[in-house]
C-alpha cells in the first residue's frame, strides 16, 4: 500500500483569516453575495418628495442669486462706462495742459503747477499754488477742472471695484446653489432608479395621468369663484391657463417651461405687471388677502418659508408649477401646507 499524503498546512493568511473569523463569532458560509432588496414605492416616494420640496427652495435662492447677479451686472457695466467716459475727459484734459506746456517750455519753462499736473495726482496742489500765486487764472481753472475730474474718476473706479467684488460673490453663490439643486435632483432620480419594473412602470403612469389631466383642465370651464375674474385677474388667468400642461423647468421663466415663480411672474408681466423674481419678494409685493377674500389671480403661497407660489383659479384650487419632473397643473390649494395669499 502506498503511503497516505498528509494534507498541505493552512497558509498564514489563511490562518488570519480563520482565527479572526472564530474571534468575532463569524460564521463563514460560501454562496453568492445578496442582492439590496428592491425599496418599496411608498418608502421611495416620501424620500423623493422630501428631496424635491429641499430642491425647489434651494432653486428659489438660485433664482435669488441669479436677480441679485443680474442687476449687479448691470450696474458694474453702468459704471464702467461712466468711468470710461470720465477717462475720456481726463486725457482730454491733460492733452489741454500739454498744450500750455509745451508753449511755456517755447517761452523759458514750464510753470511748475502745469508740470505738477502733467507728472502726478494734483490733489492738495491748487492751495499752495494759490497761496504762492504760482498759476495764471485761466491755468488754474483748468487744474481746478482737472482735479474736480480725477476725484470723481478715483470714486467711480472705487465704485467699481466694490461693485465687482459683489458680482464674483453672486456669482459663486449662484454656482453653489446650482450644484445643490442638481445634486438633490440626481439623488432623488437615483432613488427611482432603484425601484422595481413594476413601480417604474406605475410612477411613469401616474405621471402620465397628471399630464393627461393637467392638459384637459384648459379645455374645462374655469371653476366659478365667489368673484368672477375681470380686468387684469382675466388677463392673468388666460395666459396662466394657456400654459396648463408645459412643463417644470427650475430658473425657468417661460415660454416653453416654468418653476414656481417664474409662471406667477409671467402671468403678471402679461397683465403689465412685474413682480420680483422669487417667490418670498413676491410675498411682500401687494397687500395680504384673507382665504374668504380669494379672488383669481390672487397669489398663494405655500410651506413656512414661502418657497412656493401660485395663482389662485376659484373653488379652492390653484394653477401652479409643481417640481422637476411634472407639469403645469389645477390643484386644490389644500394639497400643501397654505400660509396665505397676496394681491399686487
Amino acid at each position: 500500500m502506498g503511503k497516505r499524503r498528509k494534507p498541505s498546512p493552512p497558509s498564514r493568511a489563511r490562518l488570519a483569516v480563520l482565527t479572526t473569523a472564530m474571534a468575532g463569532g463569524v460564521v463563514l458560509t460560501a454562496g453568492p453575495a445578496q442582492a439590496e432588496p428592491t425599496p418599496s414605492l411608498a418608502s421611495v416616494k416620501e424620500q423623493v418628495d422630501q428631496l424635491n420640496e429641499e430642491a425647489e427652495q434651494s432653486i428659489e435662492r438660485y433664482n435669488g442669486f441669479q436677480e441679485k447677479q443680474q442687476k449687479l451686472q448691470g450696474e458694474a457695466n453702468r459704471i464702467q462706462e461712466k468711468v470710461a467716459r470720465g477717462q475720456e475727459q481726463m486725457n482730454q484734459l491733460r492733452t489741454q495742459l500739454g498744450a500750455i506746456a509745451a508753449e511755456q517750455y517755447r517761452t523759458g519753462g514750464i510753470d511748475p503747477s502745469v508740470q505738477l499736473m502733467l507728472d502726478s495726482d494734483p490733489s492738495g496742489y491748487l492751495a499752495k499754488a494759490s497761496a504762492q500765486n504760482q498759476v495764471v487764472d485761466s491755468q488754474a481753472a483748468l487744474l481746478r477742472q482737472a482735479l474736480a475730474e480725477q476725484r470723481r474718476l478715483d470714486q467711480d473706479r472705487a465704485e467699481a471695484t466694490a461693485t465687482l467684488a459683489q458680482l464674483d460673490t453672486a456669482a459663486s453663490s449662484l454656482a453653489d446653489e446650482k450644484k445643490k439643486v442638481q445634486d438633490k435632483l440626481a439623488k432623488a432620480q437615483a432613488l427611482l432608479n432603484k425601484l422595481s419594473a413594476a413601480d417604474r412602470a406605475k410612477v411613469n403612469a401616474q405621471e402620465a395621468a397628471a399630464t393627461r389631466a393637467s392638459r384637459s383642465a384648459a379645455d374645462r370651464t374655469t371653476p366659478t369663484p365667489a368673484v368672477p375674474a375681470t380686468g387684469r385677474a382675466a388677463t392673468i388667468m388666460q395666459f396662466a391657463q394657456a400654459q396648463l400642461g408645459k412643463p417644470y423647468v427650475w430658473g425657468a421663466t417661460g415660454p416653453s417651461g416654468y418653476d414656481c415663480s417664474g409662471l406667477t411672474g409671467a402671468a403678471y408681466r402679461a397683465a403689465g405687471i412685474k413682480l420680483p423674481r422669487v417667490s418670498q419678494d413676491q410675498w411682500n409685493a401687494g397687500a395680504r388677502i384673507s382665504r374668504a377674500d380669494l379672488q383669481p389671480g390672487d397669489l398663494v403661497f405655500f410651506y413656512s418659508d414661502l418657497h412656493h407660489v401660485g395663482l389662485y383659479l376659484g373653488d379652492g384650487k390653484m394653477i401652479h408649477a409643481p417640481r422637476t419632473g411634472k407639469n403645469v397643473e389645477v390643484l386644490p390649494i389644500d394639497a400643501m401646507p397654505y400660509v396665505g395669499a397676496v394681491r399686487p
